[in-house]
């Protein structure tokens, strides 16, 4: 295998029209780790996937790998392989020779081509499988066949687009657990685009949420959860509430803000300003709830639903300018004192739990 390379992405932008797609974001993506870029539906991750793998021009900016410029390779030069969405296997070749492919394209021997095939046929645990058509395979089997054809190359950087979702969910997470011990025992780069929180938190090294075509937060899963950068990182990774308001008093590093509807709340002072507007957030698993009492560290609201998930149970409460104020308590808990819809509750929180949330500028 080839050793593994750092992916450099300085200042990338990708303008469709006039459309910008992608803009100019910067990345370093280190050698031999996973990373994951997550986000929702054409927020950029596909697009920038493709820019380091060669099959979207770049409109403007760099993309290093290793030492060298790629920027105007074709994907053959890069030291990258690209596994699509779609698998994309020949129907009518048998797994050897899809898995050989791009090699014969290079002009190797036969026999050279179909050993090195049956080896990596072999490292994906599909060599009995080498003389079926990919239609007699399952979902997962396919899906190794186009990794092994994908690997044959012996990239430095394994690109990879949704591979799980056409998986069933039992299959995604089986396979989750093989991309992750893959990318071990090969040691190279991978770069992963899922929309799936709880994929890219299971494989990554280092998540890259991204939003309208702008990177939000670039980190280790833990810090992503832990101490998201802004109130979209917060929403979309979920498990957080996020309350808006404007900074009303800093006092002895502690910050006042109010929202909209007249309720306030503190924050440790980051360097906010009073009168600017501001974002926290606060674990839905750090939140208290008692029946409703007049003085409250948090808010009083109305439980509008209530979900049975086994070892916890998810509340949702309107209150505070927010219509889905989310509260997960284990199930004992739950059931000792049970808050049917309808119901007034208070929720308070301690203030080492409150994360203040910064603003991407545009």
């Amino acid at each position: 295998m080839s050793k593994a390379a750092e992916i450099d992405i300085a200042s990338v932008s990708k303008v469709y029209g006039t459309t910008t797609a992608v803009h100019s974001i910067s990345l370093k993506i280190p050698a031999g780790s996973y990373c994951c870029f997550l986000g929702p539906s054409g927020c950029g991750k596909t697009s920038t996937l493709r820019m380091i793998a060669g099959h979207e021009s770049i409109s403007s900016g760099d993309i290093r790998l290793g030492n060298i410029v790629v920027t105007d390779f074709p994907p053959a030069k890069r030291g990258t392989a690209m596994m699509f969405q779609s698998y994309a296997l020949f129907p009518h070749l048998d797994l050897v020779d899809n898995v050989a492919f791009s090699l014969k394209m290079k002009g190797v021997d036969k026999d050279e081509r179909r050993a090195k095939a049956l080896e990596m046929l072999k490292l994906m645990q599909m060599e009995a499988y080498a003389t079926r058509r990919p239609a007699q395979l399952s979902g997962g089997q396919q899906q190794r066949v186009a990794l092994a054809r994908a690997l044959i190359t012996d990239p430095e950087a394994l690109l990879l687009d949704e591979p799980l979702s056409a998986l069933d969910p039992f299959l995604k997470i089986r396979m989750r657990a093989e991309l992750k011990k893959l990318q071990k025992t090969l040691g190279i780069t991978f770069v992963h685009v899922t929309h799936s929180q709880e994929e890219a938190m299971a494989l990554a090294d280092l998540i890259v949420i991204m939003n309208n075509g702008r990177i939000e937060q670039a980190a280790k899963p833990r810090t992503v959860f832990e101490k998201p950068a802004t109130a979209f990182v917060a929403r979309f990774m979920g498990d957080h509430n996020v309350l808006s308001g404007r900074v009303t008093k800093i006092e002895g590093g502690v910050v006042t803000l109010q929202v909209p509807e007249g309720q306030t709340f503190t924050v440790r002072d980051i360097g906010q300003e009073a009168g600017k507007p501001i974002d926290i957030g606060i674990r839905t698993d750090r939140v208290r709830l008692e029946p409703a009492v007049e003085k409250s560290l948090g808010f009083q609201g109305v439980v509008s639903n209530v979900e049975y998930r086994g070892a916890s149970v998810k509340i949702t409460v309107i209150g505070a300018g927010s219509d889905d104020f989310t509260v997960i308590v284990s199930d004992a808990e739950y059931f000792k004192k049970p808050v049917p819809v309808g119901d007034a509750v208070s929720l308070s929180w301690a203030l080492e739990d409150v994360i203040p949330l910064g603003r991407l500028s545009a």
